[in-house]
């Protein structure tokens, strides 16, 4: 009898192809445009490939990364705890008085009667969502909202056909979505939206949304990792931004933006919460958050709670340095957050990379964004600022664009209806 050869795929295979996400990149090797070493601790001044540069690159928006007084507290606590108290998860042996007063210290903050902490603001949107939404029940979620979302709402819901898009901001949108699903209702539904889109700088429309959930008896969950400690007058987010903090079920936030540590946290009713604790396994499973951040976290909250000052200033660096660059011709789209998102028409991949390289090579570091994240001939540069870059590092930023615009003949004439689409997401 002859015996059948068959050749199997190795999951490997995929491996040795420029293929998945940034494969090119990957493939040869690149540490310039992805994974970039910088080699200095956060700041308005970093360096890259043995030089200094301006950063505009890093989500440090209160300038905490640079506070003595959180430095103080973090090395006084790992002297004491070190970097692995304490042990276990929360639920076992892993609770202290100083995780219960942190969240006792965020919910009230929050304006919500509890939170809870995660190890990573990734893992509590994931453990919060697949935690609550069960197998009746129905996803509606904004299309540009961040990866992280995405991932827990696909693992959240048990049939495809629970999760439900709508187009980015489009309230019509959300209210035929919501108007659809509630003809053959069986379960609940949970709106998922970003507060502050952290890619474009544009906010989410939290009051009409609120509108929509109560008309339509759904619950809703707001990401709020980039307006968090930034928006609003106390730096409550976008909910307090719009004045309907009290009208969002879940707030959740990461501590890697404003708070510049590791970490996140979800608010909302004390029942909730409790449900979360008990039954979110990115929790429940996961060791405790490490006492270094927790103490030093609640030292960065007393000072976001009284940064009046910073985000004044924030706001202030983020308006400079925009006007500045309308001013020698750029396209800067008009947001309320601080973001600043400058868009270049025209620019390949190549072309657009060219760019960047010219700006680093003359001293100064930021993201590049590209199709497919935004629309085809649109070469977006993605601006940060922070309460702690100067003046003179605004003029020597506009300096070097101007020279960009020069050097390289930009034609900065933006087609509006371009940029109107990263927005409506058509």
């Amino acid at each position: 009898m002859t015996q059948i050869q068959t050749k199997y795929i190795d999951i490997f295979d995929k491996c040795k192809t420029n293929e998945g996400y940034f494969g090119d990149f990957r493939v040869s090797d690149d540490q310039y445009f992805v994974s970039p070493v910088l080699d200095s601790v956060p700041g308005t001044v970093m360096s890259f490939k043995g030089q200094d540069k301006i950063m505009w690159a890093t989500n440090n928006y209160l300038g905490l990364a640079e506070n003595e007084d959180i430095k103080k507290i973090a090395v006084e606590t790992a002297e004491e705890w070190g970097v692995s108290g304490p042990m276990g998860c929360r639920m076992v042996s892993g609770n202290t008085r100083e995780h219960v007063l942190l969240e006792e210290e965020l919910a009230s903050f929050a304006e919500k009667e509890s939170s809870i902490l995660f190890n990573f603001g990734y893992l509590g949107i994931i453990g919060t969502i697949a935690s609550l939404v069960g197998k009746d029940d129905i996803v509606i979620m904004d299309k540009l909202c961040h990866a992280s979302i995405i991932d827990a709402a696909k693992l959240a819901v048990s049939d495809p056909r629970n999760l439900r898009v709508f187009r980015h901001n489009d309230m019509n949108s959300l209210e035929k979505l919501l108007k659809a699903v509630n003809k053959n209702r069986k379960g609940g539904v949970l709106i998922l939206t970003e507060g502050v889109y952290g890619m474009t700088g544009d906010i989410a429309k939290l009051d009409a949304i609120c509108d929509l959930k109560e008309k339509y008896d759904a619950r809703l969950f707001v990401d709020d990792a980039h307006g968090f400690g930034v928006m609003g007058p106390g730096g409550k987010g976008v909910g307090e931004h719009f004045g309907v903090q009290d009208r969002v079920d879940i707030y959740l936030s990461t501590f890697a933006k404003a708070f510049t540590a590791i970490g996140g946290v979800s608010a909302a009713s004390k029942e909730v919460v409790d449900w979360i604790h008990y039954n979110a396994r990115t929790q429940i499973f996961a060791k405790s958050l490490p006492m270094v951040y927790v103490k030093s976290l609640r030292k960065t909250l007393e000072l976001v709670s009284s940064g009046h000052d910073r985000r004044h200033r924030l706001f202030q660096v983020s308006q400079k340095l925009s006007n500045g660059l309308r001013e020698i011709g750029y396209f800067v789209a008009d947001t309320p957050s601080p973001i600043i998102s400058v868009y270049v028409p025209g620019g390949d991949l190549q072309m657009g990379l060219h760019w960047v390289r010219y700006l680093r090579d003359n001293g100064l570091f930021l993201q590049a964004v590209m199709y497919p994240v935004i629309p085809k001939g649109l070469f977006m540069f993605r601006i940060i600022p922070t309460a702690s870059h100067t003046d003179d590092q605004i003029d020597t930023t506009l300096q070097i664009f101007k020279r960009l615009r020069d050097e390289h003949s930009l034609q900065l004439n933006v087609n509006l209806s371009a940029v109107d689409r990263i927005y409506a997401n058509n």
